[in-house]
C-alpha cells in the first residue's frame, strides 16, 4: 500500500474520534462518498483525512515564471530577477491540490529571495478543486515514478546553464512535505530539506541515507500527524545523528499551505521566516 494511503490510517491511536476532524466536515467540497474504515480505533478515515484540507477562494497572484519540461513532466520554473548561474536551487513540491497558482506563487517567493525554484507536478497536469478530485489524483501517484521526477528536478537545478545550483534544497506541504522527506532519503546531494506537516517515516533503515539537514514545520492540533508522531521522529533522527529541527505551532493541518482555507497568517509568516533562515544557512556560499 502506498504511504499516502497508509496516511489515511495514521494518527495517534490514543485519540478518540471526537478529538479528530469529524467525518461530516468532509461533506463540504465533495469528500469521499464512502469513507475508508480505520485500521484501528482512533485512526483517520478517508473522509476525516479529506476534512483536514480546505481550498481557499482567494486567487493566487499572477505567476512570474515559466513552464519547463523535465523528464517528460511539466514543471514551473521561477528564477531570481537578472540572476545568472550559479544560483542555489529549491525543488518545490505541491500539496494534495496539485501544482496550482498558489504553489507557483510560492516558487516566485523563493525566487524573490534569491533561489532558483522549480515546482514539480506529480499529478501529470491534474489540479484539484475539491476533495474528491484531490484524493483521486493523489491515489494515482506511483511513488517510484514520483521519486524519479523529483530527482530529475534536482538534476535540472544542478545542470541547467541558467542555474548551475551549487547547493540545493527541497520544500513541500502536506503530500509534498512527505515527498520532501523522501527526496532527502533518495538524493544524497541535497543540502537541505523542509517538511511542512508531511507524512513521516519510522524505519531507521530508510532514514539512514539522509545527508541533508532537515527542518520540520507542524501543527500541534494536526489530527493527521499528532505531536507524539513528530516527537518520535525527532527522537529517531537524533538517535541516528541526523540534523532535524522542528517547530510546532498552535494550529491544525495545512495552516501554512498557500492554497489552504485553514491558512493562519501569523503562524505561516513565522514559519516562513524560519524556513528562510534555514535555507540561507544551508544554501549560502
Amino acid at each position: 500500500m502506498a504511504w499516502w494511503l497508509v496516511w489515511l490510517a495514521c494518527g495517534d491511536t490514543t485519540n478518540t474520534p471526537e478529538e479528530q476532524a469529524p467525518p461530516e466536515e468532509a461533506a463540504e467540497g465533495d469528500a469521499a462518498d464512502v469513507p475508508m474504515a480505520p485500521v484501528a480505533p482512533g485512526l483517520l478515515t478517508e473522509a476525516e483525512f479529506a476534512a483536514l484540507h480546505e481550498l481557499t477562494d482567494d486567487e493566487a497572484p499572477q505567476p512570474k515564471g515559466s513552464t519547463v519540461q523535465i523528464a517528460g513532466m511539466d514543471a514551473y520554473l521561477s528564477l531570481p530577477e537578472s540572476a545568472t548561474g550559479p544560483v542555489p536551487g529549491v525543488v518545490v513540491i505541491h500539496e494534495w491540490w496539485g501544482l496550482n497558482g498558489h504553489i507557483k506563487h510560492w516558487a516566485d517567493r523563493l525566487a524573490s529571495a534569491g533561489y532558483a525554484a522549480v515546482a514539480v507536478d506529480l499529478y501529470d497536469g491534474a489540479v484539484a478543486t475539491d476533495h474528491k478530485q484531490a484524493m483521486a489524483a493523489m491515489e494515482k501517484v506511483d511513488e517510484a515514478t514520483a521519486i524519479d521526477k523529483l530527482k530529475a528536478a534536482h538534476a535540472y537545478l544542478v545542470s541547467d546553464p541558467r542555474i548551475q545550483a551549487p547547493k540545493t534544497a527541497s520544500v513541500g506541504w502536506c503530500f509534498g512535505g512527505g515527498y520532501s522527506l523522501r527526496l532527502a532519503m533518495a538524493e544524497p546531494e541535497l543540502d537541505a530539506s523542509v517538511v511542512y506537516y508531511g507524512r513521516l517515516v519510522d524505519e531507521d533503515a530508510q532514514l539512514q541515507s539522509i545527508a541533508a539537514p532537515m527542518l520540520g514545520i507542524f501543527g500541534s492540533e494536526d489530527a493527521g500527524i499528532p505531536v507524539d508522531t513528530v516527537k518520535a521522529f525527532e527522537t529517531r533522527m537524533q538517535g541516528l545523528g541526523k540534523p532535524f529541527t522542528v517547530h510546532l505551532y498552535d494550529a491544525g493541518h495545512a495552516f501554512a499551505n498557500p492554497s489552504s482555507g485553514r491558512y493562519h497568517s501569523e503562524s505561516a509568516n513565522d514559519a516562513w521566516a524560519k524556513v528562510h533562515a534555514f535555507l540561507a544557512e544551508h544554501l549560502a556560499g
